[in-house]
């Protein structure tokens, strides 16, 4: 893995929300967040941040100014043992089968579905996607992952390109199902992606994105543990270090989306997921209390083009 010395940045002043629009001069600044893990005692740690704001119209909370690395792959182009967990590396059946399930439910077609995983990473959801019975493309930026999909899980190479979202083409009302599950996180233009996507879909085609919820409770109560130290950083968003994510997302961020590009929200739900930095013991009480409240680490939206 590339040591944090070698990455450098050049930092982008962010003018308008990039979901809703929204003039950011106006927005909530929620404090600074560091170009490393910060843990419990942040002030003990050395290096470079860059403020956090929430957009007051939409919830979107993003980074401004934006670090943008110089070369894309100093940020993804790693071997994917660095990236993920070994346990990531095994492919179960079971693996995107509930959105599948809820594609399925909402597509106004079954058969001869094409889909196009966005972010392919191991090329695991292609497989499940392609198991279902969808004929599947597939979308990744990284190199090194790009490559193990092919030699590890055995994704077919002329099926899974690579590049950037922005350099790479599909035709138009193409597909039937796009997937960007745990990417638009990662994209410097969500609204703009989301479009592009669109044309690629057919009319009534379905478009899922699972991304983190900027009304987590868990972020909250650590800003607030942060406050309490006498800091005012923040632990939302990760722009310049694992896993470099960009931007947190409210539901709103996407019913204000909405009223600009042809879609329309078809389903939504949130995940609890994991919980961190408090005991065990009280897993339970925390997760039952973010499921009860929509509180959860992700939201998950089904967006159906018109």
């Amino acid at each position: 893995m590339k040591e944090m010395h070698a990455l450098r940045y050049y930092f982008e002043d962010i003018a308008r929300c990039a979901m809703c629009g929204d003039e950011t001069s106006g927005h909530k600044v929620l404090g600074q967040r560091m170009n490393k893990s910060q843990g419990l005692n942040p002030k003990a740690n050395s290096g470079i941040t860059t403020s956090v704001l929430q957009c007051t119209n939409c919830k979107l909370i993003y980074s401004n100014p934006q670090p943008i690395p110089f070369d894309i792959q100093d940020h993804y182009g790693v071997p994917p043992e660095a990236y993920w967990k070994e346990e990531y590396f095994t492919h179960h059946p079971e693996y995107f089968a509930s959105e599948i399930a809820i594609a399925k439910r909402l597509l106004p077609e079954q058969q001869g579905l094409k889909a196009l995983d966005i972010g392919a990473g191991l090329g695991k959801c292609m497989l499940s996607l392609q198991n279902a019975g969808f004929d599947v493309w597939g979308l990744e930026p990284s190199i090194p992952f790009r490559e193990k999909a092919i030699d590890k899980m055995g994704i077919r190479a002329e099926r899974l390109s690579q590049g950037m979202m922005e350099e790479l083409d599909y035709p138009a009302s193409f597909f039937d199902f796009i997937t960007f599950g745990a990417v638009l996180e990662h994209l410097y233009q969500p609204a703009a992606s989301i479009e592009r996507a669109l044309g690629w879909l057919k009319p009534g085609g379905i478009i899922q994105i699972e991304v983190p919820s900027s009304e987590h409770f868990m972020p909250s109560l650590l800003n607030f543990y942060y406050r309490l130290k006498g800091t005012n950083y923040v632990t939302n968003l990760s722009p310049m270090h694992e896993p470099f994510h960009l931007y947190e997302f409210s539901l709103r961020s996407f019913q204000e989306l909405a009223k600009k590009l042809p879609f329309e929200i078809a389903f939504h739900e949130y995940h609890v997921c994991d919980i961190f930095h408090i005991p065990k013991v009280l897993h339970p009480l925390f997760s039952w209390y973010m499921a009860k409240t929509n509180k959860g680490m992700q939201l998950s939206v089904w967006l159906r083009k018109k």
